[in-house]
């Protein structure tokens, strides 16, 4: 197959477009660099099947041949981004969303829009299924990203009824790995970071509230089978071991062999209290379920980070 993904250079784009080179299919990469690394970039570009191409997808695309699908992973997801790419988080996810989905009309393509656990916002419904509409502030500091993925979850199936076009939509759950940038503000990377660093490990709140964190290999293996798939409707993706974020701090300090300890500061606004999801439908769709303990998951994004500092 002809695959366009859009936020190849990303952190879950790059393992994507590697598992999709190594099955031999051709990739078409898309990536306005805002956030995408350029190692990603130099290490796909290394693949005689894979092409780059440069571009935001608020601008319309121009790809010539044929184009079988198209997976949408591009959008600034982290928390720093925020409040610094607010408004391109919006276009992206508007205005770009629908140009991937008028190419994939102009190329009778499949489309699959990467979508997320911020859908649900701070839930009041635990674990999170697919039917629940979700406790999002529409004006709060997390905005531009919640209500931003809940449009373009919107957008897509608009264009199912309206234009017939093929789609899929996969809400992704926190997910982790080698490649995630060092400096995105997320969990993981920052208590990483710190313990790499020598220095206490910082918790927003007392770190009671929780996350499932799946491994990003497990994500990618949902993600091809749900474009493989006849599901239309969202499906839920991620690990559904629930921790709390103190938790996933002390493993961190532990695995590094840390005695510097931990770091109470104020959570900030809307920080979600639990995150879970309800996978029935993946395990009954796709017959998937994430495969990684989330402490090896750790330990080789730990490796993974040692690594990126001694190069």
């Amino acid at each position: 197959m002809r695959i366009v993904i859009a936020g190849a250079a990303g952190f879950i784009g790059y393992h994507l477009t590697q598992r999709l080179l190594e099955a031999g299919h051709e990739v078409v990469g898309v990536d306005s660099m805002t956030t995408g690394s350029p190692a990603n970039e130099a290490d796909l570009r290394r693949n005689a099947k894979f092409t780059f191409i440069r571009q935001d997808i608020a601008s319309p695309l121009a790809i010539s041949g044929p184009v079988d699908r198209i997976y949408n992973m591009a959008c600034p997801a982290s928390p720093i981004d925020f409040h610094e790419k607010a408004v391109e988080i919006m276009l992206t996810c508007s205005v770009g969303v629908k140009n991937l989905l008028d190419l994939a009309n102009e190329k009778k393509a499949l489309f699959l829009q990467a979508s997320t656990s911020e859908c649900y916002g701070d839930p009041l419904v635990h674990p999170q299924p697919e039917s629940y509409r979700g406790n999002v502030n529409p004006i709060g500091p997390r905005a531009p990203y919640d209500e931003g993925k809940r449009f373009a979850e919107a957008m897509t199936t608009t264009y199912h009824r309206l234009h017939h076009t093929q789609i899929r939509i996969v809400r992704i759950f926190n997910t982790y790995g080698p490649r995630m940038r060092a400096d995105d503000g997320r969990a993981l990377p920052t208590f990483i970071n710190q313990a790499l660093d020598g220095l206490p490990v910082t918790i927003h709140g007392d770190g009671a509230q929780t996350r499932s964190f799946c491994y990003v290999d497990d994500l990618v293996e949902a993600i091809i089978r749900t474009a493989d798939s006849d599901c239309i409707e969202p499906i839920n993706i991620g690990h559904d071991v629930e921790i709390t974020i103190r938790e996933a701090a002390e493993a961190i300090l532990e695995i590094l062999g840390s005695t510097k300890g931990l770091v109470f500061v104020d959570r900030p606004m809307n920080d979600p209290d639990r995150r879970r999801p309800d996978l029935s439908r993946a395990r009954h769709i796709l017959g998937w379920s994430a495969k990684v303990p989330w402490r090896e998951g750790f330990a080789r994004t730990v490796e993974y980070f040692k690594l990126l500092r001694s190069t």
